[in-house]
């Protein structure tokens, strides 16, 4: 079987709000920011291959009170990756030793991935990612996950998709790939010997 994992918040933490924690006084003025300046829809749209240059020019306009903030989240962006999630790593590196083929799709900006490749040295165990912000597709749009099937010249049906997000699980599921609904790293293992993957 082959293994198709999502990067972020499945083996590395992304978190926006650990940056604007350090911007803002309160949560609530964290909170208030984060979704009605710079909100997932408007970060959807660098996952999709707008740069981060354009979208702070756009957000700016909107809100030219937050000028500075809205900059932060693209002159600070490697503050908002907290590291890896060491029991989901721990779990990729048994699949590489067991010789699992492992692949990655993730919603990613284009720029940000190369910014931030080099610091997970376990990125290099995937024999293909695919970036959202290269193919200018995002999960859960079908044709993301066929972008991989088809690069790989993969059978849907011989793959487990793992996402922490279950629209991307649906839409995984939808192409005809079996898929985990992530939650903890303990889950992930459980359901992999469940399948046959990894050994009890």
């Amino acid at each position: 079987m082959n293994i198709v994992f999502d990067i972020g918040n499945v083996l590395i933490q992304w978190e926006p709000r650990a940056l604007y924690r350090k911007i803002f006084a309160t949560e609530d003025e964290v909170d208030w920011f984060l979704t009605h300046v710079c909100p997932p829809s408007w970060n959807l749209e660098q996952d999709r291959g707008r740069s981060f240059a354009d979208a702070v020019v756009e957000a700016q306009a909107r809100h030219p009170q937050h000028a500075d903030a809205i900059a932060a989240y693209h002159l600070r962006w490697q503050e908002t990756i907290l590291g890896s999630i060491g029991g989901t790593v721990a779990i990729l590196e048994d699949l590489h030793e067991a010789g699992v083929p492992l692949y990655a799709i993730t919603n990613w900006n284009q720029e940000k991935f190369r910014e931030t490749r080099g610091r997970f040295a376990f990125l290099q165990r995937f024999r293909d990612i695919v970036v959202s912000g290269d193919e200018r597709l995002v999960k859960p749009d079908a044709a993301i996950y066929r972008v991989l099937l088809d690069r790989n010249g993969l059978a849907a049906g011989d793959c487990l998709f793992i996402d922490d997000s279950p629209k991307n699980v649906t839409g995984a599921e939808a192409v005809g790939m079996k898929a985990h609904h992530f939650t903890t790293p303990e889950a992930l293992r459980a359901d992999l010997v469940r399948h046959g993957v990894l050994p009890g």
